[in-house]
C-alpha cells in the first residue's frame, strides 16, 4: 500500500538528529524522498551537545533502510547560498520538490538581564533568518512544479504563549508564527499551504550537556514562572515521533484545505 507522500520530495533542515531526523524518517516511511540539511558541527553559545556528521550519516542510513532516496548536505541555515545549492542539487537528482520542513533552530536559556547581544543575534539569525532562508531556498521549486505543496515551519509552545527565561527564543518563535501567516497568504495562489507546528518539551539531544543546568539557573531568578508550561495531559515530554506525525499530516493531502494554521503538540501547555 502506497504511503501518503508516495513520489514526493521533502526538504528538511536540522535533519541530523532529534525532531529533524524523526521528520525525515516519518516522511520517508510515507513514501517521500528526502533532501536533508544540517550544520552537523559546533553551535555557538548553546549549552547542549552539537550534532555531528555521524549523526547526519545515521539519518541517511535510517531513510535508506526504508528504501527511499536521500541527499544529505552539511550546511548552515544562516547561509542562503548554501541552502539554495543543497536544494538545487537535490531537485536535480530527485526530480522535484513538494514539501519543506523548516526545523532547524537553537535554544539558549538565559534570564532577561543575562542575554548578550551575541546570544540574541545567534538566536534570531538561526530561528528567524534561517527559517526565512529555508523557505526562500525551496519555495520557487514548488511553485515551478505547478503541483502545489506544503511548507511546515517548526515554531514552539513559545510561539503562542512565551517561554520563561528565553526572551530571544520567544521572540524568534513568535516571528515564525507570523511568517507562517504571511507566506501562506502569498503562496496560496500556487496551491502551496503553509502551517506551523508548536511543540512543547520534546525528548531530543537539545536536553543534553548543560541544558538542564542552564534552565535550573535561569529559573532560580524567578521561581514563580516555573509552572507556566504545565501540560494538561499526564505526559510531560513528547517524543520526536509525536511531532513528526503532525508534520506528516500537514505535508500530506489529508490536510489539503488547511493553511495559515498553528498546530500545538504540547499536551495543552499553551493553554495553562
Amino acid at each position: 500500500m502506497a504511503g501518503r507522500l508516495e513520489g514526493k520530495v521533502a526538504f528538511i533542515t536540522g535533519a541530523a538528529r532529534g525532531q529533524g531526523r524523526a521528520h525525515a524518517v516519518k516522511l520517508a516511511s510515507e513514501g517521500a524522498d528526502i533532501i536533508a540539511v544540517d550544520l552537523a558541527g559546533p553551535l555557538d553559545y548553546v549549552p547542549y551537545d552539537s550534532a555531528t556528521p555521524a549523526d547526519l550519516e545515521e539519518t541517511v542510513r535510517q531513510v535508506e533502510a526504508l528504501d527511499r532516496r536521500i541527499l544529505a548536505t552539511i550546511a548552515d541555515v544562516r547561509d542562503l547560498a548554501a541552502l539554495r545549492d543543497a536544494v538545487d542539487q537535490g531537485v536535480a537528482e530527485l526530480g522535484r520538490l513538494d514539501v519543506i520542513v523548516a526545523n532547524a533552530g537553537i535554544c539558549i536559556p538565559e534570564a532577561w538581564d543575562t542575554i548578550t547581544p551575541e546570544t540574541f543575534k545567534a538566536t534570531i539569525d538561526t530561528n528567524v533568518t534561517g527559517v526565512w532562508n529555508t523557505v526562500m531556498a525551496g519555495a520557487h521549486h514548488i511553485v515551478d512544479g505547478g503541483r502545489g505543496g506544503s511548507i511546515v515551519l517548526i515554531s514552539s509552545y513559545a510561539g503562542k504563549k512565551m517561554q520563561p527565561f528565553m526572551v530571544h527564543y520567544t521572540a524568534s518563535k513568535h516571528a515564525v508564527t507570523g511568517m507562517t501567516r504571511a507566506f501562506a497568504a502569498e503562496l496560496g495562489p500556487h496551491n502551496i499551504r503553509v502551517n506551523s507546528v508548536h511543540p512543547g518539551g520534546v525528548n531530543t539531544p537539545m536536553g543534553s550537556g548543560d541544558m538542564i543546568g542552564a534552565i535550573t539557573r535561569s529559573s532560580a531568578t524567578n521561581p514563580a514562572l516555573g509552572g507556566m508550561s504545565t501540560p494538561f495531559l499526564p505526559i510531560y515530554v513528547a517524543e520526536p515521533e509525536d511531532i513528526a506525525d503532525t508534520v506528516a499530516f500537514l505535508a500530506s493531502d489529508d490536510s489539503r484545505l488547511i493553511t495559515a494554521e498553528h498546530i500545538s503538540v504540547d499536551q495543552g501547555a499553551h493553554s495553562y
